[in-house]
């Protein structure tokens, strides 16, 4: 098969490439700025009425030094699992499961209670 360029001389050929190249690159960047614009990092999330009054309502029953924020997704594959979204903020009941797995925390997400993978947890 003739590749569509195949006729040029090859310096010519490369700088299509790297023209194309450079284009793509630009390209890339500019949608990787555009998305940064878009989705703020959960430290900066503002939170609504309603989360800040479940915010509110997890230090006076837990403590400040016991809230943390969940930093993406979670979807509970499990029995007692809770499925949270990114930003969220839950208090730290016991940071193992029933048998003892640290790796599975158990949180109060304001009203429900269930287990989360610690990993996806910060400090708040």
């Amino acid at each position: 098969p003739q590749l569509p360029h195949g006729h040029m001389a090859l310096p010519s050929f490369w700088k299509v490439v790297e023209d194309s190249l450079q284009q793509s690159g630009a390209q890339l960047r500019a949608f990787c700025q555009a998305f940064e614009t878009v989705t703020p990092s959960p430290g900066t999330q503002p939170l609504t009425p309603a989360e800040e009054r479940k915010v509110l309502s997890l230090v006076s029953k837990h403590g400040p030094d016991k809230l943390y924020q969940v930093t993406s997704n979670i979807s509970g594959s499990r029995e007692l699992d809770l499925t949270l979204l990114r930003g969220q903020i839950v208090a730290l009941l016991q940071s193992a499961d029933t048998k003892g797995n640290t790796s599975r925390w158990l949180v109060d997400a304001g009203g429900p209670r269930g287990f989360v993978p610690a990993a996806k947890l910060r400090p708040y």
